[in-house]
């Protein structure tokens, strides 16, 4: 089905399926067997301007429209969704937090640095004992006559082993959930240290670690909003998270069914394609109806979000039928290829790994479901 893009999305669609072809799709698989985080990639991303994003050029940033970012979102991670995850973290997580939050002596500091790829930020949310239930954090954060004290730590945290900039969500009074606060943390700052996670399931050549928190020192300068903003920040940036994930996992979906129709045309059995197989054709029919569903909400969820308008409902609901999308067609793709698709010889095998993880980050399938039922019957399942 042919979307409408407009010439604008077109070329930037055309721009970043042939920089994934060139130069990400050459060493995906390397990347992920050997964990290594692609720093020569993110740099080159940076010089083409696709970590501008959504932000305004007068902050470095690419003036994208949020149709043209989700575009840029499924090409890469077609190619590699390890590498469209730092990219999502960066842009959806932390730019566009800072852009929405942050002061304008914020915005000017960090954002032409991100944009430009000069830096790395992360988000500083997920904790050992805590992952939906983010108001019950047990990170700290201390107001002293000079700074504020933070102490804490953090688990689960994309970029955060590489990262030049923290997006760190905090605890300020151990009585009220409602007075966390967000504040932006420079990783070199004494007292703040990071732990890369490895043995993960998929996303292997993106950056996870621990983030520790020992009496980090920050002025009142790195506080974003105002104390008591925590939460709503927190959730702002999450927000922006799916949309990213969303449009990430059509990129997966996307690459499942590209690859599953090569492969049916060209391997034979009982004499003819396998694609000439009725339950082979039943199988691609079902993955070209879940991934035109899944574009549809996804440039829904964009186009409010070009408008300007109130879209957490419609967000949830691209993300989470994006996700389930994309683990249904990295899971069809692999069946389609029977045998190979269980080696890394093809890329299916990896697609179903790094689909996994779209169910769960940014709020899991079953927390969409609460937000999307939520907002249907006008009460919420938890605070």
């Amino acid at each position: 089905m042919d979307f409408e893009l407009n010439e604008a999305q077109r070329l930037l669609k055309e721009t970043a399926a042939d920089f994934a072809k060139c130069r990400i799709v050459p060493v995906a698989r390397q990347n992920d067997i050997d964990g290594r985080f692609p720093a020569d990639i993110v740099k080159e991303m940076g010089e083409l301007g696709f970590y501008g994003g959504v932000i305004p050029e007068e902050y470095g940033g690419a003036g994208m429209d949020y149709i043209s970012y989700a575009v840029l979102m499924e090409e890469i991670s077609k190619a590699c969704s390890s590498v469209r995850t730092v990219l999502s973290v960066q842009m959806s997580l932390v730019a566009s937090t800072i852009l929405k939050w942050g002061s304008e002596v914020q915005k000017n500091k960090y954002l032409p640095r991100l944009c430009s790829a000069e830096w790395i930020g992360c988000l500083g949310l997920t904790e050992p004992d805590v992952g939906s239930d983010a108001q019950n954090i047990k990170t700290f954060a201390t107001k002293t006559e000079a700074a504020w004290r933070l102490d804490g730590q953090k688990i689960w945290i994309s970029n955060g082993g590489v990262a030049q900039l923290a997006l760190v969500i905090a605890q300020t009074d151990r009585d009220n959930s409602r007075r966390m606060a967000a504040f932006l943390v420079e990783t070199d700052t004494p007292g703040f240290e990071s732990k890369d996670m490895h043995g993960k399931l998929g996303l292997r050549s993106s950056n996870t670690a621990e983030i520790f928190l020992a009496g980090v020192e920050v002025s009142d300068d790195a506080l974003m909003g105002e104390v008591g903003d925590g939460f709503k920040v927190a959730m702002s940036a999450l927000d922006n998270g799916r949309y990213s994930v969303a449009a990430g996992c059509l990129g997966i979906a996307q690459g499942s069914l590209e690859a599953s129709v090569a492969y049916a045309k060209e391997r034979h059995t009982f004499g003819k394609p396998i694609a000439a197989h009725q339950l082979v054709q039943e199988i691609i029919a079902r993955m070209v109806v879940d991934i035109d569903a899944s574009r549809l909400l996804v440039y829904r969820a964009g186009e409010l979000k070009n408008a300007g308008v109130p879209n957490t409902k419609e967000t949830s609901i691209a993300k989470y039928f994006a996700s389930e999308t994309a683990v249904r067609c990295a899971n069809d793709a692999i069946q389609i290829h029977g045998g190979m698709g269980y080696s890394d010889e093809f890329p299916v095998e990896r697609y179903m790994r790094d689909a996994r993880v779209a169910t769960i980050y940014e709020g899991t399938s079953q927390i969409q479901k609460l937000i999307i039922a939520g907002y249907e019957t006008g009460i919420r399942a938890f605070g």
